[in-house]
C-alpha cells in the first residue's frame, strides 16, 4: 500500500522485451530490498534486481496494456514511492498501485501560484470520482475539486478537475502535463467498496458487456442501458434516504 506522496523522481534508462518487459530505473532510493514493492508512476512493481544506481523490475503484459508505462520513452522521468511501513503517517490517501484506467489531460491553466488541470476519463470510473474525494494521477495523491459527467451508456465520459499547488509542482512531474497527455489513474479504494456495497444493497447488477450479451447492439442496447441506469440510480437514492442521507 502507498500514500500517493512521491519520494523521488527516477529515470527510465532501459526497457526491453515482450510480452513481459524488463526495465531499469535509475534513482536515489535506498537502501532497497529484493522483492519490495515500488510505485512507478502509480503502478506497483517489484524490485527484482538491485543495481548501484537503481533497480530492475518486470512489467507484465497486463501492466503494459493498462498503464502508460509501455509508452514512456527511455529517458522519461517517473514518480517513485516505496510501500508505506505499518504505523507510518498517512499523508495522502490509501493507494494500492493498481491502475484503474488511463486518462487524458483535457485542460491546463494557471490559477495564481497553482495550476488547474482537468482530466478526462472513461465513464466507468464516474461512480468512484466525487467532489472533494481523492484520486491518484501517475501515483500522486490529489483532491478532486469537481466532477462533470458527459454522455450516457458505453460512450459516456467523465471530467474531473484538480489543483496542483506549488509544493506538488516542485516535487513531481505533474507541472509538465499538457493537453492530450495520457496519465495513469487510480480511484479511491474506499469509494470502490462503498459503490460495491450500495450496488449489492440496492439489488443493482452490472450492465452486461458485449461479450456477455453478443446479441445486444445499436440503439436498442443504448436505450436498455439508459433505462437500467435510471432504475439503478433510483434504487441507490432510495437506499441512501432510508439510511438518513438527504
Amino acid at each position: 500500500m502507498f500514500t500517493g506522496l512521491v519520494e523521488t523522481i527516477g529515470i527510465l534508462r532501459q526497457r526491453a522485451g515482450s510480452p513481459v518487459a524488463r526495465a531499469f530505473i535509475e534513482c536515489s532510493l535506498g537502501p532497497l530490498e529484493l522483492g519490495e514493492s515500488i510505485s512507478v508512476n502509480g503502478a506497483c512493481l517489484t524490485v527484482d534486481r538491485i543495481r548501484p544506481s537503481g533497480f530492475e523490475c518486470d512489467m507484465s503484459s497486463e501492466t503494459l496494456a493498462r498503464t502508460t508505462l509501455g509508452a514512456l520513452s527511455v529517458g522519461a522521468r517517473v514518480h517513485l514511492e516505496r510501500a508505506m511501513k505499518l504505523g507510518g503517517r498517512m499523508g495522502g490517501h490509501m493507494v494500492l498501485g493498481h491502475v484503474d484506467g488511463i486518462g487524458r489531460v483535457s485542460e491546463r491553466a494557471p490559477s495564481g501560484d497553482a495550476t488547474r488541470v482537468v482530466v478526462e476519463a472513461e465513464g466507468g470510473l464516474a461512480p468512484y470520482l466525487a467532489d472533494k474525494g481523492s484520486v491518484a494521477i501517475d501515483g500522486v495523491s490529489l483532491t478532486i475539486n469537481r466532477v462533470t459527467d458527459q454522455g450516457q451508456g458505453r460512450s459516456s465520459r467523465v471530467l474531473f478537475e484538480v489543483m496542483l499547488v506549488p509544493h506538488t509542482l516542485g516535487r513531481t512531474n505533474l507541472g509538465d502535463l499538457r493537453p492530450g497527455q495520457a496519465v495513469n489513474l487510480e480511484v479511491d479504494v474506499l469509494a470502490r467498496y462503498v459503490a460495491r456495497q450500495l450496488s449489492i444493497a440496492s439489488g443493482a447488477r452490472a450492465t452486461p458487456s458485449s461479450e456477455e450479451a453478443p446479441g445486444w447492439g445499436g440503439e436498442a442496447r443504448e436505450n436498455d442501458e439508459h433505462h437500467h441506469d435510471e432504475s439503478r440510480d433510483s434504487r441507490l437514492l432510495a437506499k441512501l434516504r432510508s439510511g438518513g442521507f438527504v
